[in-house]
């Protein structure tokens, strides 16, 4: 594609987006901003293959997933004693039904969570979807049909709930 300054004004266009869909992915900020750096650092070395400008938010978006695929495989369950450090506590929100929301997201399954957040996050249509996650297009728009069916159930059951 080209030079250093094309590469740095594409990171100050995009970086906001792919904060965002890596908080959601992983629903930690300190990780998130890790898989942005590492993000960041694979399109670089990658930069001069870029064969369609037109298409960098959806190249950086399937790099941003494969490294969430890749930090997630190698997980390892870690047990601490003692108390959790204040940094450690997420803050309050400023909205109860947006944590609501947040966490009934958070609980949907991955191939359910990301096509809805490439959707309504990154604006992406279900044929780039598809083509980012390798898969079809009729598959997307089954997955996105199911993650709004389970949201709405969950809501619902959510809101007789507090009515009861």
């Amino acid at each position: 594609m080209g030079s250093k300054q094309q590469f740095e004004q594409m990171v100050r266009a995009f970086s906001a987006e792919l904060y965002r869909f890596a908080y959601w992915l992983c629903r930690d900020r300190f990780v998130a901003e890790d898989l942005l750096q590492e993000t960041f650092a694979r399109a670089w070395k990658a930069w001069q293959d870029l064969r369609e400008p037109a298409s960098v938010k959806a190249w950086l978006i399937a790099i941003l997933r494969n490294e969430h695929l890749r930090r997630f495989s190698r997980k390892q369950l870690s047990i601490v004693d003692g108390e959790p450090d204040e940094s450690e506590i997420p803050s309050v929100p400023s909205s109860a039904s947006r944590l609501e929301m947040e966490q009934l997201v958070g609980l949907l399954p991955l191939s359910y969570r990301e096509p809805l957040l490439l959707q309504a996050l990154g604006g992406f249509s279900c044929g780039e979807i598809a083509s980012m996650l390798g898969t079809t297009e009729g598959a997307v728009m089954t997955r996105l049909t199911r993650a709004r069916q389970a949201l709405r159930g969950e809501l619902q059951a959510s809101g007789k709930r507090k009515s009861a």
